[in-house]
């Protein structure tokens, strides 16, 4: 048989539903190049987005157009990205066809495996890339057999793809020493089954010992683990550039870090790395083009995360009448939120505005039929009045213009608390409470208010307003907290993102001290991009 439009449709059904059942097992054999433990759920919930998009497409062109769009748009982590030029690089091919067969599938393998080692800044054997290629060469082989049906090419691909698949240890120290196999090879080897149970009808039985291997990794120790790798942070985005600004983002990250995933096209980038940077990381996406959708994750934190998230899930804030959902980026400040009773967190802030879908599908997914809105960012703002129109469910905003007046926000949540608009007006009064200061760093140079700010000077703002700019980062600081902290002040609070430096808080701290002691301080680690101060003061 050939494949249709509709038979690739379902194939991608088949795959989502296969990684579905797999992903906590691909979660656990995930080791390299960091015990990010993700893998399964990075694939699966980039086959999501493909299978939202597929599900109204109709004809070739259409379903070929959705998987490529929908995996490029919907792609998660390192695995995610990777995979997502897997189908392009098959969609690329089946465009061309009214059917696919033996020859376009050849065909398709071989784009596919280029279009990924090409993404890939620094390639590694032993993975995903790998077991692809091996994939690609099994197709080239039979594929030219006279005769040759869809089904039997299929089976000798999967047979080739398998057997690379349990060699990845051989290739890949971290993998032996673990005793796993590459989690994302894994992954892609279901991608290998979805077809070849579409084409022959049969179902396929994936070797358990592929997997059992993951249950075994449990006894691996922390301190074997953390010797993986030391990269700690996992920066990813949507780019909006041109092929040249793509070229000096690479050139950028490659002294930055690694696991360098760049995948795209027509002005839109998937960008992924793993670094010890985040903030120069995130600084060169901003110099290249127009960063959004942007994500960090601590990797080497991520697994107490998970744990913090599981044990703020009980029945006092996930069936609350009201949910609360703000809009924040960075770990710390995640954990505050959630420990303050946030339902749900929507990955956004400075640079990185969520769009209206982003929104809307996290309404969607709280249990409440009643949802307040934290923006935290004027940009924001307005999108955030436009999701009530667009739900069945009552959605309120709740208007913070930053992240200190978010969290001052959720000081007044009452998860027991029905009344929604009293709620939301308890929640904006105290925010309204609070002066707000940040401190970010210019990335152009521009005329202001206060004069030229050359590229590289510390900014200060106070309530949204420049109020202080200095070549020096702790000077820059040290004069928006005179200004934000005034004699009668209770309470200071300082936030420091990812970048804050040890030596510029110590400085800021001492200074409180000495011209403000009647002020209580607090320094709390938000982790949070590009503004490695936020403060709040009560």
């Amino acid at each position: 048989m050939a494949l249709n439009a509709d038979h690739l449709k379902r194939v991608i059904s088949r795959y989502h539903q296969r990684l579905a059942h797999h992903r906590e097992a691909l979660n656990r054999l995930n080791v390299y190049p960091v015990p990010d433990g993700d893998t399964g759920t990075n694939m699966s919930l980039t086959i999501q987005s493909v299978v939202d998009e597929v599900r109204g497409a109709e004809g070739m062109d259409q379903v070929t157009g959705a998987m490529a769009h929908g995996s490029l748009m919907g792609a998660r982590g390192n695995s995610g990205v990777i995979l997502s030029q897997i189908l392009r690089g098959l969609s690329d091919t089946f465009r061309g066809y009214e059917e696919v067969g033996t020859a376009a599938l050849v065909l398709a393998l071989a784009r596919a495996s280029d279009a990924a080692y090409q993404a890939v800044v620094r390639p590694v054997e032993g993975t995903i890339l790998t077991v692809l290629r091996a994939a690609a060469d099994a197709a080239a082989e039979t594929g030219s057999e006279a005769g040759e049906d869809l089904g039997t090419l299929l089976t000798r691909v999967y047979n080739r793809a398998e057997q690379e698949l349990e060699n990845t240890p051989e290739l890949l120290p971290v993998l032996k020493q673990a005793g796993v196999v590459d989690a994302g090879a894994a992954g892609f080897l279901l991608l290998i089954v979805a077809f070849l149970e579409e084409v022959t009808g049969l179902d396929v039985v994936v070797p358990e010992r592929i997997f059992t291997a993951a249950r075994q990794t449990a006894g691996v120790s922390e301190s074997s683990r953390s010797t993986i790798a030391d990269l700690r942070y996992e920066v990813m985005f949507l780019l909006e550039t041109t092929e040249g600004g793509v070229g000096s983002l690479r050139e950028e990250w490659l002294e930055m870090g690694d696991s360098i995933v760049i995948v795209g096209g027509d002005g839109t980038y998937n960008c992924h790395i793993h670094t010890d940077r985040p903030g120069p990381a995130i600084e060169a996406g901003i110099a290249a083009g127009r960063p959004h959708r942007l994500e960090i994750t601590d990797l080497l934190d991520q697994a107490a995360a998970e744990a913090f998230h599981a044990d703020q899930s009980g029945a006092e804030f996930v069936n609350a009448p009201v949910a609360v959902i703000p809009v924040v980026a960075g770990r710390g400040l995640v954990e505050m939120f959630r420990g303050l009773g946030a339902q749900q967190i929507v990955t956004g802030g400075q640079t990185m505005n969520p769009s209206t879908q982003d929104l809307l599908s996290a309404v969607e997914q709280v249990k409440a039929e009643t949802v307040i809105l934290l923006p935290n960012n004027k940009n924001i703002i307005p999108v955030a009045y436009q999701i009530d129109a667009l739900t069945d469910k009552t959605v309120l905003v709740v208007p913070t213009a930053t992240v200190p007046q978010g969290l001052a926000a959720m000081v007044a949540y009452l998860p027991t608390n029905p009344d929604a608009r009293n709620l939301g007006d308890s929640m904006a009064a105290y925010a309204q409470d609070v002066k707000t200061g940040e401190l970010t760093r210019a990335v152009r140079s521009s005329p202001t208010s206060m004069g030229k700010v050359s590229e590289g000077d510390w900014l200060g703002l106070a309530d949204g307003e420049l109020h202080s700019v200095h070549h020096d980062e702790a000077t820059a600081l040290i004069a928006l907290v005179d200004y934000l902290v005034e004699g009668d002040a209770e309470l200071v609070t300082i936030i420091t993102g990812l970048s804050a430096p040890t030596s510029v808080t110590t400085a800021v701290r001492e200074w409180l001290a000495t011209h403000r002691p009647d002020a209580r301080i607090e320094v709390m680690k938000g982790d949070q991009p590009l503004y490695p101060y936020l403060i709040s003061v009560e």
